[in-house]
């Protein structure tokens, strides 16, 4: 386990920071708020913090999940929200998007986040809420709308990059046709679109039950924060939608367009055969060998012959080229 932060804050100041080998401290004062964020916990590491805590068996269990969809529950007291969280691998040539799970349990005096697979820890949330104070004041659950903006706003990042790629992919399309990698880039970038939206559905979810249920430990003076999360969420759901459609349509227009290829090809192909079939036709009939045929002994019949496989072919090649077939 690795301990990201675990502090101690009072009327929205930072205290001292906490060992967790330590028991936490009792949290009297009700200005006190409790925060501890930490990385890929065990079951047996997370123990000590669920029993001075109360959390509830149920939510430990489900934090530990690493594939959990996004959630969000009432245990008695407390809180115990689930959200994706969301990354781009540009490792190699292709770009693919990672998933990591981000756990939080909500108090009235405390909040304790459980990452894991993410790769973007809440230092900068952390650092802005500690920068100003009467934010932090607010309580935890200001701070669970923090973590929760900080997370879609990844999504938001990654839709950007995403989108690049995708209006770059249907220029190219239109420009020339694509080649393998670009196909198989583009059916890639729609598989993971396809499944980044089965992560908004219920994100939506997350934010319009913090926005319109009772839930004691969110005031009400916190729900236009939600309600804005909940804004958030849907603009990215309609832009990850946006981009299934437009690839959709760069998939049916290089399919157009690839038709069209080789229907121009097969009239080509077409109009050239029948061009060549006139002298194969001329030259067939006259090589048959019979002894009593037309104008064989004829001494300008050879270059009537060619003049006739010329002059047709050339009307062809006329006619074709002005119906566009070649």
């Amino acid at each position: 386990m690795t301990v990201i932060a675990a502090r101690l804050y009072r009327d929205g100041e930072r205290v001292r920071d906490l060992d967790l080998a330590q028991p936490l401290p009792a949290l009297d004062d009700p200005a006190d708020l409790l925060w501890i964020g930490l990385h890929e916990p065990t079951e047996a590491e997370l123990l000590p913090i669920q029993s001075q805590l109360g959390l509830h068996p149920l939510a430990v269990e489900d934090a530990l999940d690493r594939r959990h969809l996004p959630k969000i529950e009432p245990y008695g007291e407390h809180l115990f929200a689930v959200a994706r969280t969301v990354h781009l691998d540009e490792s190699d040539s292709n770009t693919a998007i990672t998933y990591g799970n981000t756990a939080i349990f909500m108090g009235r005096q405390f909040i304790v986040t459980v990452r894991h697979g993410s790769l973007r820890d809440h230092s900068p949330v952390r650092h802005k809420l500690e920068a100003t104070p009467r934010l932090l004041k607010r309580g935890s659950d200001f701070v669970l709308h923090a973590i929760l903006d900080f997370i879609v706003d990844g999504y938001l990042e990654v839709i950007d990059t995403l989108e690049d790629k995708v209006l770059g992919i249907e220029d190219r399309s239109l420009d020339a046709f694509l080649d393998r990698e670009e196909t198989a880039q583009l059916f890639s970038l729609r598989r993971d679109l396809f499944r980044l939206q089965r992560v908004l559905s219920p994100m939506q979810d997350v934010a319009n039950r913090c926005m319109h249920l009772e839930l004691p430990q969110i005031d009400t003076d916190i729900h236009p924060y939600f309600r804005d999360l909940h804004d958030h969420v849907r603009r990215a759901d309609y832009r990850v939608a946006g981009l299934r459609d437009t690839l959709t349509s760069v998939i049916e227009t290089s399919g157009l367009l690839e038709q069209q290829r080789q229907g121009v090809i097969t009239r080509q192909l077409a109009a050239w055969a029948a061009i060549l079939a006139v002298p194969t036709a001329i030259a067939g009939i006259y090589g048959m060998n019979f002894k009593y045929m037309p104008e064989l002994e004829w001494r300008h019949g050879y270059f009537l012959v060619v003049g006739a496989m010329v002059t047709i072919c050339v009307g062809l090649y006329v006619r074709f080229k002005w119906a566009k077939w070649l």
